[in-house]
């Protein structure tokens, strides 16, 4: 029978450690069934899990690595395994996988307490601990703007929306973002990031900086406010706060464009998305004027908003063509995807208000950004303590990798 045994090795970390051992094993032919290795702060653990030939005897292999080890000074123990508990183990490879992605400022043991025992709480089980973010300084050097833990685990939850809903309650009561997502193949190939612009790419509600100017900012500002917590028909809104712009003269679009500040972390996050070749696109129930400055300033491939209609010099309180709501922008990322050939699955959505909740449920990942608590809820996944590039670690990039 063949002998299975699991090599656990702790010690100080250096490079060829695990060349020696795996040497060591290779002159008797030893088949490795599994592996795994972490340093954390120049600490070594590595796991070896082997089967013995059944040709050979275990005591010479055994006694050949301890010896090793020893030469090394690293600590080696043994721990034989059943070949039924070996069955078991193989068996158990189909379960449903899941990342946890943790978002913070700085990371705490209250927080991973949090989220370990929810996870506990659901039967799923941890395989693996990940930071994405850079390393802290003690001293006062420079640190990481953010801070993110990834982790991966394994099974199926017991109330998918339970373990949601503690999350969204640690989050709340914490002031971090946490988010759970299927570990699938489409998570690692995205292709396409589609946003909305006002109060996502850009931190302010363009109609309202246009009101503030045409001296009714306060009236069009109630209805933008009720109209992305969803209490207005976003059609009905719009209609009712272009009507207010009505003799707006043209050259204000000029000065607002150039008053807009970006989101913190937007130009980090498209730097990087173009880097590796993503497609972007804006998705707005906001105006083509501005969505078009984003675009020369930001690289954005593709842009879809409202046309305002301009006559005389001056905004007539509508616009042009059909209007983009919620409806619409769902079906222009439809064809986004169809475009691009690419499946749903593969495209992420960003946006802030109630209008963009079809397009946030039909991407594969679809996220509210400092959104209403309807949104919040609505939404598969939020963030609502970092800016726009924190996003780049619910794709599974690690801070080094982002521009």
């Amino acid at each position: 029978m063949r002998e299975i045994i699991l090599i656990h090795v702790t010690g100080e970390d250096r490079p060829g450690i695990t060349a020696a051992l795996t040497g060591v094993l290779a002159r008797y032919g030893v088949e490795v069934l599994d592996l795994g290795q972490v340093v954390i702060h120049n600490t070594l653990t590595l796991g070896i899990l082997i089967h013995i030939p059944s040709q050979s005897e275990s005591a010479p292999i055994l006694k050949d690595v301890l010896f090793k080890a020893h030469e090394l000074g690293v600590e080696l123990k043994l721990l034989p395994l059943s070949p039924r508990r070996y069955e078991a183990w193989v068996k158990a490879q189909g379960k449903a996988r899941h990342i946890v992605t943790l978002i913070a400022r700085r990371v705490n043991a209250a927080q991973i307490e949090r989220i370990a025992s929810a996870l506990a709480a659901e039967g799923l089980n941890i395989d693996r601990i990940t930071r994405l973010s850079g390393r802290v300084p003690l001293d006062g050097g420079a640190s990481p703007r953010m801070a993110c833990v990834e982790i991966s685990v394994r099974g199926t939850p017991k109330d998918p929306s339970s373990l949601r809903s503690h999350f969204l309650e640690a989050s709340q009561d914490l002031g971090v973002d946490i988010a759970l997502q299927e570990d699938n193949v489409f998570r690692r190939n995205r292709r396409l990031v589609a946003f909305d612009m006002d109060s996502t790419l850009v931190q302010a509600e363009v109609i309202d900086e246009l009101a503030k100017r045409a001296g009714v900012g306060a009236k069009v500002a109630a209805i933008t406010e009720r109209a992305m917590r969803g209490e207005l028909d976003f059609k009905e809104s719009l209609t009712a706060r272009l009507a207010l712009l009505k003799g707006l003269p043209e050259s204000v679009l000029a000065e607002v464009a150039a008053t807009l500040p970006l989101t913190e972390g937007a130009e980090r996050l498209i730097a990087t998305l173009q880097r590796v070749g993503y497609k972007t696109a804006i998705l707005s129930g906001g105006f083509t004027y501005f969505g078009r400055k984003l675009q020369e300033r930001l690289g954005i491939d593709y842009v879809f908003a409202n046309e305002l209609e301009i006559k005389g010099g001056a905004l007539t309180g509508k616009v042009k063509g059909g209007v983009v709501d919620g409806a619409k922008k769902a079906q222009l990322l439809k064809k986004l995807a169809k475009a691009e050939n690419i499946s749903l699955q593969q495209v992420i959505a960003v946006g802030d208000g109630a209008n963009d909740l079809p397009m946030l449920s039909l991407a594969g990942l679809g996220i509210a950004f400092h959104a209403k608590p309807k949104v919040k809820q609505g939404a598969r996944q939020s963030i609502s303590t970092l800016g726009l590039d924190s996003i780049l670690f619910l794709m599974g990039f690690r801070e080094r990798e982002t521009v």
